[in-house]
């Protein structure tokens, strides 16, 4: 039975709160600290009666100057428990939030590759940055706050009660009316909050595809346009903040007038009462001073709780990542030793992306690549190669049919194991912005300068990185923005080497490659292949007529089989690609 909203948001609240349960050490000593600093405060009226009453009518000059000494003494031992209590209350939710965004980094790694195929980048970074960011004030300084107050609230009706119960009565009758509107604005503020952090996410994810395609949007002229897709989305996240805005406007002008509202009626009953001898002047000043305490307490509370509120709201989305369980089969028993010969086989594959599930990329497909056979995929765009790939690589797993490699289905290993064991070279390589070197050495984490050079003279690449002033330090940039295609491809050859994988697998390597740049690339490559099960997927003659066999693909099935001297002797799809040219000389 689905859950009640308001089940849903006391669960939510729940969970933000046992976030800071790890910490309770700090926290013990930070709340002892805060409830000693409050309690200081509550003697604050107390000096103002002393002072009213006993010194001033006295006219004792030697007696106010000891309460004023008393007074800076309890002021700088308040000072420092203050102090203390801002330090581990940030301290600590500076370490939660940390912790935080690693759960919610690590979720989001876990998750299978159709779920990045259904989420923009910008909507999940949103939730790494904003969203846990409004998480942090809510679980510690909130929190903090919210028990300095609540304290001082208590402490001052508690001394309003001694001191006068029938003022109190007056006092207490506005309690009730800040706790039930709190109550029902935070409420309210809770899903206009997510409405507002969902819209940011979008405007976010525009940003992020905008600037990550600067080129693309610069060579079409399409500034303005992306300015207006971006624009809309803010201008919808303001829209949404003043309705906010709009609701916190009413709730705390409201609040504002039964708490000032009731001071008034207090001073003019309290007033009356000292006129009849009821009370001393001293003990209305203090009164009054608590009830300002008391007063202020509420306020602030009251925008705790919508701050709180907002908090939940975040909390939904990060939390509704963290608690996702990839749709992805682990054995529970894995294989953990890596493939040796690397022999693949489907056996009757079929396949839809997550995304399209009304479309079969692959229908019932079936070939083997032995044991250090070279085996190229060929056929029409949208054939069904790339698929291929990603299911030896196992970042989808097929609906019908089974991926074997070394006789096992890939479902039986371990997928980190599994994929330590493939090697992918893409047509457009993905480098990261830190330097040539990190870039080598995420084929295998630790290796060594020496074995990062020798990486890059293998691939044809160490002649252009010695010639860079930083050599492996050179920084590529986002993307490797700072190098060429032709670079980019050798960095990322030289990066499979060095993990020197059983399997390899070329996805069009050298297609965006100028003529130069794919003769080094393609001397590179041969190199890779040397010894290695390879299933390359191209459209140059020249790589796939140096296979030992082809597989055509065509609307997601194998039409064709065999070598290239062989299907160039037959009349059917391989041969119409070479002759249409689709399958390029070269």
């Amino acid at each position: 039975m689905a859950k009640r909203p308001t089940e849903e948001t006391s669960l939510n609240a729940k969970r933000l709160l046992s976030l800071i349960k790890p910490h309770w050490k700090g926290l013990s000593v930070a709340t002892f600290a805060l409830f000693v600093a409050a309690g200081i405060s509550l003697l604050y009226p107390q000096a103002a009666r002393i002072a009213i009453d006993d010194v001033i009518k006295a006219g004792q000059t030697t007696d106010m100057k000891m309460l004023g000494l008393g007074l800076l003494g309890i002021f700088a031992v308040q000072a420092f428990f203050v102090a203390l209590r801002y330090y581990l209350f940030t301290v600590i939710g500076d370490r939660i939030v940390a912790d935080l965004r690693k759960s919610l980094f690590s979720a989001l790694l876990a998750q299978e590759m159709g779920f990045f195929d259904d989420n923009r980048t910008g909507e999940l970074t949103s939730r790494l940055t904003s969203d846990t960011q409004a998480i942090q004030s809510a679980v510690t300084t909130n929190v903090s706050m919210g028990l300095r107050y609540g304290a001082q609230a208590i402490g001052g009706v508690a001394i309003l009660f001694v001191t006068s119960v029938k003022l109190s009565l007056v006092m207490i009758v506005a309690v009730p009316l800040v706790i039930g509107t709190a109550f029902f604005y935070g409420r309210m503020l809770r899903r206009l909050s997510r409405k507002v952090q969902d819209a940011i996410a979008d405007s976010t994810s525009v940003a992020e595809e905008s600037i990550g395609g600067i080129r693309t949007v610069r060579s079409f002229a399409r500034e303005e346009h992306e300015r207006e897709n971006y624009d809309r989305d803010i201008e919808r996240s303001f829209d949404i903040a003043k309705i906010r805005a709009r609701l916190g406007a009413f709730f705390t002008g409201g609040i504002t007038f039964l708490g000032y509202g009731t001071i008034a009626v207090i001073l003019w009953l309290g007033s009356l009462m000292v006129i009849d001898g009821q009370m001393t002047p001293g003990e209305l000043a203090a009164y009054i001073l608590y009830t300002l305490f008391v007063a202020v307490a509420l306020g602030v509370l009251s925008g705790l709780w919508t701050d709180f509120m907002k908090a939940v709201g975040a909390g939904e989305r990060v939390f509704e990542l963290i608690d996702r369980l990839p749709n992805f089969d682990v054995a529970d028993d894995p294989r953990h030793d890596a493939p040796k010969t690397g022999h693949v086989a489907l056996e009757g594959v079929t396949f839809r992306y997550p995304t399209r599930p009304e479309v079969a990329a692959l229908a019932d497909v079936s070939f083997e690549v032995r044991p250090g056979e070279k085996v190229a995929l060929v056929g029409p765009s949208g054939s069904g190669k790339s698929t291929v790939a990603n299911l030896v690589a196992r970042f989808y797993d097929p609906q019908e049919g089974r991926v074997r490699i070394d006789g096992y289905d890939i479902r039986d290993w371990d997928p980190d194991v599994l994929r330590s064991a493939i090697g992918m070279v893409a047509q457009e390589p993905v480098l990261f912005s830190g330097s040539i070197r990190s870039n080598v050495v995420y084929g295998r984490l630790g290796a060594g300068d020496d074995e990062v050079v020798d990486a890059l003279r293998a691939a044809n690449a160490w002649e252009f990185v010695s010639d860079f002033p930083d050599g492996l330090d050179t920084v590529i940039g986002e993307r490797g923005v700072r190098l060429s295609g032709g670079q980019k491809q050798r960095v990322a050859i030289a990066r499979a080497i060095l993990k020197d994988p059983a399997i390899l697998v070329l996805d069009e390597a050298t297609s965006a490659l100028d003529v130069e740049s794919e003769a080094l690339v393609q001397a590179a490559l041969e190199k890779l292949m040397e010894g290695r099960t390879t299933i390359i997927i191209a459209h140059r003659l020249s790589t796939i007529a140096n296979a030992d066999r082809v597989v055509v693909l065509d609307r997601g099935r194998v039409v064709e089989k065999g070598t290239h001297q062989e299907l160039m002797g037959g009349d059917d799809v391989y041969r119409r690609l070479v002759e249409s040219q689709q399958l390029l000389g070269g």
